[in-house]
């Protein structure tokens, strides 16, 4: 601990974000940087408690007193190695991680500022590349022994990373038509430039991973124990939460409502320099946008429609509104807080609203021209369990040409498996956070290894 005052000298600072009559314009990362020397500061004010609620609260285990004291000192090599040695891809984490630790850090509890754990983590990662301390291992010693890891998302990619570093032959099946998962196809550009995410594939694949794309994989053929005509000695099964949660209600055919992920990916795969004839095109272009859900999809919805071009934009919760922060009663420090969050996306222009169910999809001729919505209340249940709905005032209709549902995902029923089948991350757990399905990934990866040894 170089500096055992710094946490009551110096303030939390952030980066920030691009001023937003800028940054709507473009897919850019939103996000900027500090300088270098700022950098160290923050990492300074690590207090390197002596119960590190930061370390208990990653799903990854982060160290992050080590490597924010590596950082402070300058020594970046030195914190990259600490902090690469519990997170495999902390490129990924350092832009889009809710950032358990910091929500656990002695210093949110103390004064609500945390230290900067996300945003160290980045610039330790961004640093490590561009000084060449991240190169790839040519030296892995083969044990004769092969892995397939059906999808290439984050569990996915990490599980196969800590198998091939263990000796093990990877073949990674992908069905879509390159890596990355949610990564590439769920998380806008603006959160996480997809260059990021090749330029780790391709250490991956200097390191002896070998990617198959295109290949959708059939998981209830796994207990032939052989894809594609390939025998292998064991599967892990990373295929994610592949289906969103629908919204069943009259109107539900009408043209322009449209899940999430169908917007999200698309929008990516254009950037990518794929094109899409008019008709399958799903723009917010000069229309009223109304997301319903108002989790972090539902976020990247609102931040998408913006760079479209869209007249307005509403989000509607069926829950009620969470308290405004920082402390939660309910969910007290060390626990993540359930407070209301304002996105970037957020701070762009958007009308939020909780306690709203939804009835109706008004349309015209075929093509959706509105909501009907509801106002509720939310009441306890005198049998116990989940609290009863009750309507409140008069239905009302919400004016938009475009319904993106991002209402989450169902998670996934799979087959019973050959005991050499191991499922992962969301697949495994249902979706959740990007940090949780790398920590599984990663708790699989030695699961497989003890099997096969």
């Amino acid at each position: 601990m170089g500096n055992p005052k710094a946490f009551l000298e110096i303030h939390r600072q952030e980066a920030g974000y691009r001023p937003i009559h800028d940054r709507i314009h473009d897919f850019g990362e939103v996000e900027q940087t500090l300088s270098t020397r700022e950098r160290k500061l923050q990492a300074s004010r690590c207090m390197d408690c002596g119960v590190p609620f930061c370390h208990w609260a990653c799903p990854l285990g982060n160290k992050a007193p080590e490597w924010n004291d590596a950082l402070y000192k300058g020594d970046w090599e030195l914190a990259y190695r600490l902090l690469s040695s519990t997170n495999p891809f902390p490129e990924f984490t350092g832009r889009i991680c809710p950032a358990l630790c910091e929500k656990a850090c002695v210093l949110n509890r103390f004064n609500h500022e945390p230290t900067t754990n996300r945003e160290d983590e980045c610039a330790i990662t961004e640093m490590a590349f561009q000084e060449g301390f991240i190169t790839p291992h040519t030296n892995i010693k083969r044990n004769g022994k092969k892995v397939a890891v059906i999808g290439a998302g984050p569990a996915g990619l990490v599980a196969a990373n800590d198998l091939n570093l263990m000796g093990y032959d990877v073949t990674v099946y992908e069905k879509n038509e390159a890596a990355g998962g949610l990564l590439r196809y769920g998380i806008p550009n603006f959160k996480l430039n997809k260059a990021i995410i090749n330029r780790r594939l391709k250490l991956l694949e200097e390191e002896g991973i070998v990617f198959q794309y295109g290949k959708a994989v059939d998981l209830n053929s796994l207990g032939s124990q052989a894809i594609e005509g390939t025998s292998f000695d064991a599967i892990v099964v990373a295929t994610g939460t592949p289906t969103a949660r629908d919204l069943k209600v009259p109107g539900r055919e009408l043209k322009g409502v449209h899940f999430a992920l169908e917007l999200l990916a698309q929008q990516n795969r254009v950037l990518a320099g794929m094109e899409f004839g008019k008709e399958d095109r799903i723009t917010a272009k000069d229309k009223d946008v109304l997301v319903i859900g108002g989790g972090d999809t539902g976020s990247d919805c609102i931040g998408t429609a913006h760079r479209q071009g869209c007249k307005s934009v509403t989000q509607i919760e069926i829950m009620p509104r969470p308290v405004e922060g920082p402390e939660d009663p309910q969910n007290p420090w060390p626990n993540w807080p359930r407070t209301l969050k304002t996105t970037s996306s957020h701070e762009e222009g958007c009308t939020r609203r909780w306690n709203i169910n939804t009835l109706e999809f008004l349309g015209k001729n075929g093509h959706l021209t509105g909501v009907r919505v509801q106002e509720i209340d939310w009441e306890p249940n005198p049998a116990g369990g989940r609290p009863l709905m009750v309507e409140k005032g008069k239905p009302e209709i919400i004016k938009a040409e475009l319904v993106l549902l991002a209402m989450g995902f169902l998670k996934p029923e799979h087959p019973q498996y050959a005991e050499n089948v191991f499922v992962c991350g969301d697949a495994a757990n249902g979706a959740s956070l990007v940090v949780r399905a790398m920590a599984s990934g990663r708790q699989t990866a030695q699961k497989v290894n003890d099997y096969l040894r």
